[in-house]
């Protein structure tokens, strides 16, 4: 007889309860995430194992980091290592086990282990780094200039290390024979003494500063562990600071330390340094050396180029001056010509504006006698129509009082006299108001 079928949600609810009992507790899981999305404030991740010699991925795996979660996990890891999560990138999670009937099973994301993303020296380094650029100081070294004779040299080092008398060596023994100043500032230059020690020889050199060119700050190679001292943040803010451009030689080339980054100019071994040295000066010797020779040279050609121009203005001053004097006839030829053709047609052109005017000023002055004559006619009418005597011939009079016309009768007295005009004679008459 078949067995009960079991309903695929029964089927994986029994699989939880499984998982939920062999799983009862949280598990430290190294992985590399293949994919890191936030999604409504959940964090989901792809985790992946991959073969060492193959790169092909032998385990995979989904794991989840709930909101609640997240929003404490994420500003820890991204102030901790200075990055978010990352496809590529390793980490160290807590995960509890779980299987959804409906969602299948994933791993549950409980924390996360920064330090193990970012190892410890570099979070360390990282951070200091971080700070000095807040500080606006990781640059300034970068932005002084090696002297171009740089011979001044302070040298901070162990006085009896190989790498200091390596440096000597090649610096006084060099094969252009140019001669350098050089004066040891003693440091310890590894263990727990790097830092002070190293910061009192740089306020050393400080007090003498208008001394020297340049500060060498070398020591040979050695473990990395050794060279921990170089990755404080007190001596990088020291050496980014110094008002001098500071050189250093102080591990192998696979060896890189904050104190290398701040500083101006960083090499491999004390020996590098010292070359460096010698090279920056035998660069502005030969520098100087090819000016001196582009100077020579110039004079030389410019001096031939004016021998070779004065012979030839010598042989040719006479036709020069013959051939001056011509141009400049022929130029007071033209410019007389010139003159006499423009007075020509200034004389040409006046004598045409006469002739014009003289053709139109007729018809205009009959043309203004005509309007005067109309106007006079005009004037004489209206004085006829206002002629005093006309009036008197249609039976009009005028009574004058003083010899002016009477307006007004108010203004005679009695015994006033008064002549009236009419067209035949005048009337004399003597007022009297009864």
């Amino acid at each position: 007889m078949k067995q009960h079928a079991l309903t695929l949600f029964e089927l994986n609810s029994l699989v939880g309860e499984v998982i939920d009992t062999a799983f009862d507790h949280a598990y430290w899981v190294e992985a590399e995430l293949s994919e890191a999305r936030e999604v409504r404030g959940h964090c989901y991740m792809e985790l992946v194992q991959k073969d060492i010699f193959s790169a092909t991925p032998v385990a995979r795996a989904s794991a989840k980091c709930w909101k609640s979660t997240w929003m404490r996990l994420k500003p820890k890891f991204e102030h901790t290592t200075g990055q978010a999560l990352h496809a590529g990138m390793k980490v160290l999670l807590l995960v509890t086990a779980n299987f959804h009937a409906a969602y299948g099973f994933s791993w549950i994301v409980q924390d996360i282990d920064p330090t193990y993303t970012l190892g410890d020296m570099a979070r360390k380094r990282m951070e200091i780094i971080k700070q000095l650029k807040a500080e606006g100081v990781f640059d300034l070294q970068k932005e002084l200039s090696i002297p171009m004779f740089a011979q001044r040299v302070a040298v901070i080092s162990s006085e009896n290390a190989a790498g200091y008398g390596d440096f000597c060596h090649q610096l006084l023994d060099n094969e252009y024979g140019f001669a350098f100043h050089i004066k040891l500032f003693p440091a310890v230059m590894q263990g727990d003494q790097v830092e002070a020690s190293v910061i009192q020889a740089l306020n050393a050199v400080y007090d003498e500063v208008d001394d020297y060119d340049v500060v060498v700050i070398i020591r040979g190679g050695g473990a990395t562990a050794d060279m921990s001292g170089f990755d404080t943040l007190a001596l990088a803010e020291n050496v980014a600071n110094f008002p001098l451009p500071i050189i250093t030689g102080i591990g192998h080339d696979r060896d890189e330390s904050i104190l290398d980054m701040v500083s101006n100019t960083r090499v491999k071994t004390p020996t590098a340094a010292a070359a460096f040295l010698v090279d920056n000066l035998a660069g502005v010797w030969s520098h100087i050396d090819g000016l001196r020779e582009r100077i020579a040279g110039s004079v030389r050609q410019r001096m031939d180029r004016e021998k070779t121009r004065l012979a030839r203005l010598a042989d040719r001053i006479p036709i020069l001056f013959s051939l001056v004097r011509q141009r400049q006839e022929a130029k007071l030829d033209r410019a007389l010509n010139s003159i006499v053709t423009a007075v020509k047609d200034r004389m040409a052109q006046a004598r045409h504006h006469v002739a014009i005017l003289e053709n139109n000023i007729q018809p205009l002055i009959e043309r203004k006698m005509t309007k005067e004559q109309n106007r006079l006619e005009q004037l004489r009418l209206r004085a006829g129509a206002l002629d005093p005597q006309r009036l008197l011939k249609r039976g009009y009079s005028i009574t004058l009082y003083n010899g002016k016309a009477l307006h007004d009768p108010a203004l005679l007295q009695e015994g006033d006299r008064i002549e009236t005009r009419v067209e035949k004679g005048t009337l004399e008459s003597i007022i009297h108001k009864a």
